[in-house]
């Protein structure tokens, strides 16, 4: 059984290991190590960065809980008049579920809900998989993120 529900002050620690574990199989593919790209979420998560973006940023974060554990996580950061989807990742053992597919339009209905008609997410320009994945749920490049450490990141967005 599978539930999409608001992350809690409590869910944090749960949600920064699924975050560091999903991202890891990106970095381990690409090549990213914690010394050369410190800033890539796989190695940049932690429960402050968490903890700020929950009670500073106020973001909206959401979980897909499957059997009790939290198997996907997203959250929304929205600023200067933009909603941009953040850190949407499943868990790897629970990959190829729907679980993120089940997210991105939970996030969708999300945004809509808080007034806007268009998001927007980064994803590493040269991950043509998930560039793909993307792609097939109606997002396009809209920009450059510009060089982050060793890697190239790219925005993406799709209208709501």
């Amino acid at each position: 059984m599978q539930e999409i529900r608001k992350v809690t002050e409590k869910d944090i620690p749960e949600c920064v290991q699924l975050i560091r574990r999903s991202f890891f199989t990106v970095a381990q593919e690409f090549g990213f190590t914690a010394e050369k790209d410190p800033k890539f979420t796989a190695f940049a998560t932690t429960e402050e960065r968490l903890d700020y973006h929950m009670h500073v940023e106020q973001r909206p974060m959401y979980a897909c809980v499957v059997d009790g554990k939290i198997a996907g996580y997203y959250s929304l950061h929205i600023a200067d008049g933009e909603i941009e989807l953040s850190n949407l990742c499943t868990d790897p053992e629970y990959r190829h579920n729907k679980i993120g597919e089940s997210l991105m339009y939970h996030s969708f209905d999300r945004a809509r809900e808080l007034g806007f008609s268009e998001i927007t997410i980064g994803v590493v320009d040269a991950n043509e998989r998930v560039k793909r994945w993307y792609e097939s749920y109606g997002f396009t490049k809209s920009g450059e993120c510009g060089a982050y450490q060793t890697f190239h990141c790219i925005f993406m967005k799709r209208l709501l």
